[in-house]
């Protein structure tokens, strides 16, 4: 694996929250483009798992713009809807990906599940794979997860995603609660870069 540190990165995401908490992540030296910058729609995640998709994208996007590249696959798992909604956790939020409807996709869907859903600590997890992909099609693919519960209403307006409705173990805040300082320090696509930051 190369050891030149990277300096330039294309970014393959096209969802803003994603590309404001990798951004947040790197070094300032590194220079960032991004998917709008060549009006490049992302590929179809045809994956079975989180690093599957996250490898389909960076490689996408690396064949595309000749440059080093970074992709995030993550989502969220909920253990009592069998691991649901996982990779499709963007997609439970329609063509827009409006996370206020997959946040009521999932107390529907819990509710369906067990009408006392609320009263039963609901465990999950937020897994993020990030890939790197180089364009002489070397590749690195890691994950990190963060374990926690659901809470079970809305709580917070920070961060993207089901951010209001994820509390990490050992937490009272929910992520949407948390102020990004106290958010990347433990959350799972923190603990992913802790992975590759060695190349920055």
């Amino acid at each position: 694996m190369k050891k030149k540190k990277i300096i330039n990165l294309f970014v393959g995401s096209n969802n803003q929250g994603k590309i404001k908490e990798i951004r947040d992540l790197l070094p300032k030296t590194v220079q960032i483009l991004t998917p709008k910058y060549f009006n490049l729609k992302s590929p179809k995640e045809t994956g079975a798992t989180f690093k599957e998709n996250s490898f389909l994208k960076a490689k996408f996007f690396s064949k595309k713009t000749k440059m080093i590249c970074l992709a995030d696959d993550s989502g969220l798992e909920i253990d009592s809807l069998n691991k649901l909604p996982g990779i499709y956790s963007a997609r439970w939020g329609g063509k827009k990906s409006n996370f206020n409807l997959a946040i009521n996709k999932v107390y529907k869907e819990l509710k369906k599940k067990n009408k006392n859903w609320f009263k039963i600590k609901q465990t999950a997890r937020f897994v993020c794979a990030l890939t790197i992909y180089w364009p002489s099609n070397k590749f690195i693919n890691v994950i990190g997860i963060v374990e926690g519960t659901i809470s079970t209403v809305k709580k917070g307006n920070n961060g993207f995603g089901y951010d209001p409705i994820f509390v990490p173990l050992r937490k009272k805040l929910t992520f949407g609660q948390m102020k990004p300082k106290q958010k990347y320090r433990i959350d799972h696509r923190v603990r992913a870069f802790k992975k590759i930051k060695k190349f920055f």
